[in-house]
């Protein structure tokens, strides 16, 4: 029904519209496709050039000159934005390596200090004991061509990353002798704590040897006798005495002719330590001390010319002077 209207609709047209629009589109048609003869005369007696055009061919050139302008508007477009593109991963590239050179400065002096842990450790092991083996002869040659052994580099790797992993290969060969090391520390320190190495005053007492091991004349008699230890003083009474190594005590008494209150701990090693003149204990016979443990506190007591501790040590039936054995950690040390 729709098409029948439609139909009924175009025939109420009068022909003259038709023939109006048709008379249009064939003056166009003409227009278009009506030829033009532009004839080219040389100045010369040459031959004349004559060219035949329409208003078609005319339009086409236009249209195809302004398609092929627009096109390259748009080529030059994408262009800039190529080239800011490459111009923004230019500079990103120099930053990277502007950082690349940076992070190789610091990995050459790195390495640097490495060879000289590599060196410092190699000493340490000679003097400890473990074995490692040692590159101290090599000679140097550059910054990282020769920190451990020379070897070749594959073209497409950086030196540096070659020379990081030698290191880390010395430094896992170096568990083993380090741990090693660690186990003779720890051994040092536990017999450390097992002889008498310590002062038997805590270090913040500010004591003084008054009185030294050795032939000394006796303060009472004025004669010559053999002082079987040494005398610390901190000019007053009552600062701590502590136990110079782990042991037991075996010996808590009062010698008022001598001594006064006194203690002795049996230490390992056949060590034994004497603490006389206190004014008073805090232990008692049996009991387990560590070193550093507060045993009683300077006193004056017995035959005593002020407030001191009479501190010995003896080796089985032998007295000692202490003091080569209050200077065993400062030695260590200064290895």
């Amino acid at each position: 029904m729709a098409d029948t209207y439609e139909y009924k609709k175009l025939k109420d047209i009068p022909p003259v519209v038709f023939n109006t629009l048709a008379s249009a589109l064939k003056s166009v048609i003409n227009s278009l496709t009506q030829r033009w003869t532009i004839v080219l005369v040389p100045h010369s007696e040459k031959k004349v050039y004559n060219v035949h055009i329409n208003i078609f061919s005319i339009l086409c050139f236009v249209f195809s000159f302004i398609g092929l302008i627009g096109v390259l508007l748009w080529y030059a477009s994408f262009s800039r934005v190529d080239d800011r593109h490459f111009s923004e991963r230019d500079s990103k590239l120099s930053d990277t390596q502007a950082s690349l050179d940076q992070l190789r400065d610091e990995v050459s002096l790195f390495l640097k200090e490495a060879k000289e842990f590599e060196t410092a450790l190699s000493s340490t092991f000679a003097i400890v004991g473990p074995n490692v083996h040692s590159r101290e002869n090599t000679p140097i040659s550059g910054d990282f061509s020769s920190f451990f052994d020379v070897r070749e580099v594959p073209e497409n790797q950086l030196p540096e990353v070659n020379e990081m992993r030698r290191l880390g290969d010395f430094l896992q060969r170096s568990i083993e002798s380090i741990q090693e090391i660690g186990t003779i520390l720890d051994s040092q320190s536990a017999l450390l704590t097992e002889i008498p190495s310590i002062w038997p005053i805590i270090k913040g007492a500010a004591a003084h040897i008054s009185f030294s091991f050795g032939q000394q004349i006796h303060p009472f008699t004025g004669l010559y006798y053999i002082h079987k230890g040494i005398d610390l003083s901190t000019y007053r009474q009552g600062d701590p005495i502590v136990a110079t190594a782990d042991g037991q005590v075996v010996t808590v008494d009062f010698d008022a002719g001598g001594f006064g209150h006194n203690v002795i701990i049996k230490h390992k090693y056949g060590f034994y330590t004497r603490y006389a003149h206190m004014l008073s204990m805090t232990v008692k016979v049996g009991d387990r001390v560590q070193q550093g443990q507060t045993i009683g506190y300077i006193g004056n007591t017995g035959l005593s010319t002020g407030p001191h501790l009479h501190y010995e040590v003896h080796i089985g039936s032998d007295v000692v002077d202490p003091i080569k054995y209050l200077s065993i950690k400062t030695n260590l040390t200064r290895r």
